[in-house]
């Protein structure tokens, strides 16, 4: 449950915002996987991977933000870092042609995303 303080605050906003715009990135590699599987090229796919990095950071300084100095939970905070760390495996086992590790990871972390977005909106 999100205390009073958290919510009168910009960081739940923050993490919000990041969790929302992570999971798309996550659903986006999804897609583009999925298309790639179809016959098109990897370019999609791989650039996507860049923002999902990128996005996985913000979300876990975000999180960061919202336990430390926001006096929200902390678990957000760990679960962001694995999250980030399952982005960077999956770029790895990605890049090695490792699809049976690589897709039901993808499918884990997009779900660790999906958790992220609904904890932050429930009242």
């Amino acid at each position: 449950m999100v205390t009073q303080v958290v919510q009168r605050s910009g960081y739940l906003t923050a993490f919000r915002a990041a969790a929302l715009l992570n999971a798309a990135a996550v659903l986006f590699q999804a897609v583009t996987a999925g298309q790639m599987l179809g016959g098109a090229g990897p370019g999609m796919h791989g650039a996507g991977s860049g923002a999902v990095h990128v996005l996985g950071l913000v979300l876990l300084v975000t999180a960061v933000l919202l336990w430390r100095p926001g006096r929200g939970a902390g678990w957000p905070a760990l679960v962001s870092l694995v999250a980030l760390l399952l982005g960077f495996v999956q770029t790895m086992l990605g890049g090695s042609g490792q699809v049976l590790v690589h897709v039901p990871l993808g499918a884990a972390l997009f779900g660790v995303s999906v958790w992220l977005v609904t904890w932050s909106w429930r009242p």
